[in-house]
């Protein structure tokens, strides 16, 4: 599908790939936001990602002219230089505990699966899963990849106050809640990660893009990790990773 230009207001401009949630899409859309962030143009402020989209902010007084059509020649552009067959990958271990309170909604999971709460657990963890885009409250992340045989309605009735640090399924997907919210997906562990932290920079360490990977981890060992995580130059296991590409 030929991307297509779209304008939102007098400093923004939508390059939308696709209709749908798909990793190609969403590959073409990093693809663009990396090679805009690689070589911004005169007026650039940021990019946005979404599922199939990116929404380009700019200072209209001093952008160049025709932008639309110089987004769509760095599309062409942004195709994938790297090795055949290869590609780069950034991936964030998340420790998560999917004991007790930390885990309300795992025997509904496993009751919707028609498994046990640690196979949900061993399933849930066997899988990277890709972050497609942040979005709902500052760090939100809704990652696809989960195993599929652990797919889960939302909750009927969504909660008021979820706790940061909150692991999650809704859907087709899963995720972490950076910070306490109202929110309706399943809850069936913790991380002790701090997801989101305004006064720690980067205040995100999870970006559209990257992949995740769950670890299972006890009770003890969450404390643990949680003292670390309060630490100001603490920071987190992020990993570049060189994986074979799947060949359709």
């Amino acid at each position: 599908m030929t991307p297509r230009i779209l304008y939102a207001g007098d400093s923004c401009i939508v390059v939308e790939f696709g209709n749908s949630i798909d990793m190609e899409i969403n590959a073409r859309v990093q693809a663009l936001r990396d090679e805009i962030e690689k070589r911004p143009f005169r007026g650039f402020i940021e990019t946005v990602p979404t599922y199939r989209s990116l929404s380009v902010c700019f200072d209209p007084l001093i952008a160049p002219d025709g932008l639309g059509e110089l987004l769509l020649g760095m599309v062409e552009s942004s195709k994938n230089d790297g090795p055949a067959g290869e590609e780069k990958r950034k991936l964030l271990i998340v420790p998560s505990c999917y004991e007790g309170d930390f885990a309300p909604d795992l025997e509904i999971v496993a009751s919707n699966a028609g498994i046990t709460a640690d196979e949900v657990i061993r399933r849930h963890c066997a899988n990277d899963c890709y972050c497609y885009m942040l979005g709902f409250v500052p760090g939100y992340s809704y990652l696809g990849g989960m195993d599929p045989t652990l797919e889960t309605p939302r909750l009927k009735e969504p909660r008021e106050k979820i706790p940061a640090g909150s692991v999650a399924i809704g859907g087709k997907q899963t995720g972490i809640y950076p910070i306490e919210s109202p929110g309706g997906w399943n809850l069936i562990g913790k991380t002790p990660l701090r997801m989101f932290d305004p006064l720690r920079n980067p205040a995100i360490f999870l970006d559209a893009g990257m992949w995740v990977r769950f670890e299972p981890i006890d009770t003890a060992e969450f404390g643990r990790l949680a003292a670390l995580a309060v630490l100001p130059d603490w920071k987190p296991d992020i990993r570049e990773e060189t994986v074979r590409k799947e060949v359709a």
